[in-house]
């Protein structure tokens, strides 16, 4: 009797290829999200490299439209040691990679009064760097306050809920 060979399929997380790389958690907790938008970015390789060890900063950074193009200012990626001579500068101005009609839907928005574009996620899909983009309003300090009790309460009632089962 032949045995049968057992097939293991791929996780996700197991591919190099594809993994999440850091979140910009300030930004749901400052912003109310309205929309979001996956970008490709502009990159050199020491900077992709660096990404890959999870040595970069999106709590500072920002999304910009300047002369038709967006723009990610403020991201921090750190040097990679082995580059040596030819490493990047850490926090330059990087060009982010969108389809015109996306970005012309995008910029309308972002135009209006109190809209501000934020990167949400820096993740690897198909071995190539993405950013997710999101279209935000800036948050009152009772806005935060609200959510933050909301979400309290709702974990409350879940909790409860589970006692009485």
């Amino acid at each position: 009797m032949a045995g049968k060979k057992s097939k293991k399929k791929k996780k996700q997380d197991d591919d190099p290829n594809s993994k999440h790389v850091c979140t910009n958690r300030k930004a749901r907790h400052e912003y109310d999200i309205v929309d979001e938008l996956e970008c490709g970015i502009a990159l050199l390789g020491s900077e992709v490299k660096s990404i890959r060890n999870a040595k970069i900063s999106i709590e500072e950074a920002y999304g910009r439209v300047r002369d038709g193009e967006l723009w990610l200012v403020g991201a921090n990626i750190n040097e990679y040691p082995q580059a040596n001579l030819m490493n990047h500068e850490p926090k330059r101005t990087r060009k982010l990679l969108v389809h015109k009609r996306e970005l012309h839907k995008f910029a309308e928005s972002a135009e209006q009064q109190g809209f501000t574009l934020v990167p949400l996620d820096v993740y690897f899909a198909k071995g190539r760097v993405k950013v997710r983009i999101g279209l935000a309003k800036g948050r009152n300090l009772y806005d935060k306050r609200q959510k933050l009790k909301g979400t309290t309460d709702r974990k409350e009632i879940r909790q409860a809920m589970l006692k009485h089962q």
